[in-house]
């Protein structure tokens, strides 16, 4: 099985049980993840060879965030340890018409202070066909802007394939300095992944008719949306995830694949949400775990959009779902009957 490296930084996850407020409750559990660990932890779920690459400190709570990988098969080899302090974040799960919430305290983290002297990129590359990051990591800090741009052309260099999720964050980086940084790395990339904001935030290419507090999308503006971007960078394909929000709970989820000028839209789900944390991450090891796979367009996105349906009836940052249960949603069986 072709590997996938994905780098970015992982997060100590602290949130009140259920639909607890944060100022309302006397202990919050721990769990672990971000963006691209996520995706690690699905591909490997399916069966690839996923590495995840950051900088972790030396200590038990740093232990503790290799572990959570570990156990899932990721590959924690090319983990460089060092730095002070694990990221961490607080999530609030909301419910009906409440929001979820997500607090960061990430400043000074280990992967943060790394310098670009703590990769080497083609040692981690060695036999890998895949580099995947997304835009919320050269947020974190310049010299993890440099280390990723080093990442893209090195893999760039080797003749991997490379995926890049934008994801832009509002409370990491301005709208300015992010379509900068990802404008340069963006040369590097092969396949663009996005939700329904990012490619306005980042690049200012804006999907017509379309609002997104109201729940209401125009597919004909997604493909424009997709055309340009691919335009603009010459990318293989570009995936954006179609999120419809009724409430917190309720959500109708698709996604599209604009490959070789034609796009190609999922099946629409109708989803009551567990946790959506994570979501659009097993999206995207979906899509990079189909299209590794040699899946034809039209069975890519199925694919990538099943996986991530999945997701949202899962606590927690990880997508714990196997492969065999993505084929049975994407193949059609959506009945949520008791499996025997």
């Amino acid at each position: 099985m072709s590997k996938v490296v994905t780098f970015g930084e992982i997060m100590l996850r602290l949130a009140p049980e259920n639909y607890l407020r944060i100022v309302q409750s006397d202990k919050l559990g721990a769990t672990f993840g971000g963006a691209e660990a996520n995706v690690a932890v699905s591909l490997s779920n399916y069966g690839v060879d996923a590495a995840f690459v950051t900088k972790l400190p030396a200590h038990e709570v740093g232990q503790a965030a290799v572990n959570s990988l570990r156990k899932f098969g990721v590959d924690t080899s090319k983990i460089v340890r060092g730095g002070e302090r694990v990221g961490i974040y607080y999530c609030e799960k909301g419910a009906s018409q409440r929001p979820s919430k997500v607090i960061y305290d990430r400043a000074h983290s280990s992967i943060s202070t790394a310098a670009q002297s703590d990769f080497d990129w083609n040692k981690i590359f060695d036999g890998a066909k895949w580099f995947h990051f997304t835009g919320i990591t050269p947020a974190l800090s310049e010299s993890v802007t440099d280390i990723c741009l080093d990442a893209v052309k090195a893999a760039k260099k080797l003749g991997l394939t490379v995926s890049c999720d934008l994801n832009y964050r509002k409370k990491l980086w301005s709208k300015q300095k992010a379509g900068e940084v990802m404008g340069e790395l963006c040369k590097y990339v092969d396949y663009c992944i996005a939700n329904e904001e990012d490619a306005k935030d980042v690049f200012g290419i804006e999907a017509k008719n379309t609002d997104i507090t109201s729940g209401k999308l125009d597919r004909d503006g997604y493909i424009e949306v997709a055309k340009k971007l691919t335009d603009k960078f010459g990318f293989k394909g570009v995936a954006i995830t179609l999120r419809e929000s009724v409430s917190a709970n309720d959500n109708n989820w698709s996604g599209m694949l604009y490959t070789g000028g034609k796009p190609y839209f999922g099946k629409k789900y109708a989803m009551h949400i567990v946790d959506r944390v994570g979501g659009g991450d097993s999206f995207g090891g979906g899509l990079i775990y189909s299209l590794l796979n040699g899946y034809e367009p039209q069975a890519a996105i199925e694919f990538a959009v099943a996986a991530s349906c999945l997701k949202h009836s899962i606590e927690g940052d990880y997508n714990l779902v196997s492969l065999a249960e993505v084929k049975n949603l994407a193949d059609g069986d959506g009945s949520g009957r008791v499996q025997r």
